[in-house]
């Protein structure tokens, strides 16, 4: 009689604890932007520049930890990922000007990469069974919704009782704390014997000779973009459109104040519908074709924002539209680490899918940065919801010719 595994084993709780403290932390800087511009009388668009630049950095360097981790070693990997996280925020809390925080951005996004989605998705995969993958990467995935929404009201606790320099500094230290947990992230064999004779550069060289990989490369795109534009935009969105409608400090029928708080709200409801979408998709994966399910996130988002644009915006449309858009916001990671999985094996998972991951994060720069630059153009952000719209259904489209089908291993001569 054949033994069932485990599903919360100690490696995926060690990489939950990880991830929620990663992107808790990540999650906040949105929270430093008016402490800092106030402090030194920036502009709005300096802080949100190093924000978009933290953006690049972690998908520049998400396949280069994944290269480092199946090298050395998943634990030094993320060992060296946090040193440099908590390295770039110290640092960070002694700039002075834009160019300093736009420079240690760079490091903060490396520390990201070595502490997130590629590093431990790649181990929590690698040490899953077939059975519980799925689940595992959905767990892994949700826990950073986790950080979502604890990470920006704890800082807005400690900017009340202290600076935000401290702050950035209690936060290096957190990200350190996170170590203690190592120990007990012992991966068993990551991969069969037939995995183990290929290089790493036989598996690369595999992967980008085939069309599907391509695919799913640039299927990622548009989530990084909407992610992104909707993270660093849609609070300040809410508010220029939902403040006429309410004069300041007044409260609508859902006891929202309007002008102040309805952004943040939004933003906590999408992690809270993120998790359950996040779970869901991690069971669905497991007994569903991961690339049409993909497609449908992606067609879902598209009629998702496409009906909230078209529709006037009120604060009850902003809360639908966050719980719905929540539902779908990273619903996609475990599917597409998992689509990389099932295709390329789990040996140099964290190579292949740190390179897709790459995509990802262009989208969200982009996001990010034309966000910003198109609306000191226009005074409004219709074209960039308009333009993630567009993306979101060419993502639902490339999806569906993909060969979701175990990449067949190099033959001995």
């Amino acid at each position: 009689m054949q033994t069932r595994t485990p599903l919360f084993t100690p490696v995926l709780i060690v990489g939950c604890v990880i991830i929620i403290v990663s992107f808790a932390v990540r999650a906040s800087f949105g929270v430093f932007q008016i402490p800092i511009a106030d402090q030194f009388s920036w502009a709005r668009a300096e802080f949100s520049m190093a924000i978009a630049i933290q953006n690049l950095a972690w998908g520049v360097g998400q396949p280069i930890f994944g290269a480092l981790a199946e090298k050395i070693g998943d634990r030094k990997a993320i060992v060296l990922g946090a040193l440099v996280y908590a390295l770039g925020l110290v640092l960070s809390a002694w700039s002075v000007t834009p160019l300093e925080h736009q420079l240690y951005a760079w490091l903060v996004g490396f520390g990201i990469a070595g502490t997130g989605f590629g590093v431990i998705l790649a181990v929590v995969g690698r040490a899953s069974s077939e059975e519980n993958r799925s689940m595992s990467l959905a767990i892994a995935a949700a826990a950073g919704s986790g950080g979502q929404i604890f990470g920006p009201p704890v800082a807005e606790w400690l900017l009340g009782i202290t600076t935000w320099p401290s702050v950035f500094m209690i936060f290096a230290a957190a990200i350190l704390a996170t170590l203690l947990t190592l120990p007990m992230m012992r991966v068993p064999t990551p991969a069969t014997k037939a995995e183990l004779e290929e290089s790493m550069g036989e598996i690369l060289l595999r992967a980008f000779r085939d069309p599907s990989y391509f695919l799913i490369f640039i299927g990622f795109f548009s989530c990084g973009y909407q992610i992104a534009f909707i993270t660093a935009h849609f609070p300040a969105f809410v508010t220029e459109l939902c403040g006429p409608i309410l004069p300041g400090g007044t409260l609508d029928s859902m006891g929202i104040s309007t002008t102040s708080a309805l952004g943040a709200v939004a933003i906590s409801l999408i992690g809270l519908a993120n998790i359950a979408g996040t779970l869901l998709a991690g069971w669905a994966g497991k007994r569903y074709s991961k690339k049409y399910l993909l497609a449908g996130i992606y067609a879902g988002r598209t009629v998702v924002a496409s009906l909230f644009i078209l529709f006037p915006i009120t604060p009850t449309s902003v809360i639908i539209f966050s719980v719905a858009m929540g539902t779908l916001w990273l619903a996609t990671i475990p599917l597409t680490s998992g689509l990389v999985a099932h295709i390329y094996g789990v040996r140099y998972m964290g190579t292949l899918y740190g390179i897709v991951f790459f995509s990802h994060q262009l989208g969200s720069f982009l996001g990010v940065w034309l966000g910003g630059r198109l609306y000191d153009l226009y005074g409004t952000y219709t074209q960039v919801w308009w333009i993630g719209v567009a993306i979101g259904a060419f993502s639902a489209i490339v999806h569906l010719p993909i060969r979701e089908k175990p990449m067949g291993r190099a033959v001995p001569a």
